[in-house]
């Protein structure tokens, strides 16, 4: 996938998300910094909105830049993993509320 400037979030109806690999579509598409913006992260990648609130619903910022900056270890995280299974059967468009995960409420 692609990056963009960290200005661009223009897709193509063929763009796929990184994250489940499912078309994009043109409904409820967000950015994800692979490194947070929070550590000087730039670089910007068009995602799902609900693939983006759930890779911040799991994880903090800080370990986001430390062990989940790649796409492929997001996807190798378990919940993630189920998540990817789960919303594999939904249309590009889908979207609905993300819940926080009980561990990351504890920290």
């Amino acid at each position: 996938m692609a990056r963009m400037p960290h200005h661009q979030a223009t897709t193509t109806p063929d763009d796929r998300c990184p994250l489940c690999g499912r078309p994009l579509g043109t409904e409820h598409v967000d950015r994800h910094h692979l490194i947070p913006k929070t550590f000087k992260g730039r670089d910007q990648y068009p995602i799902h909105k609900i693939c983006h609130r759930k890779i911040h619903s799991a994880f903090t910022e800080r370990e986001l830049l430390q062990t989940y900056h790649t796409w492929e270890a997001l996807r190798g995280h378990a919940d993630i993993a189920a998540f990817i299974v789960w919303v594999a059967k939904k249309p590009a468009g889908f979207y609905t509320r993300t819940y926080t995960a009980n561990k990351k409420k504890g920290r």
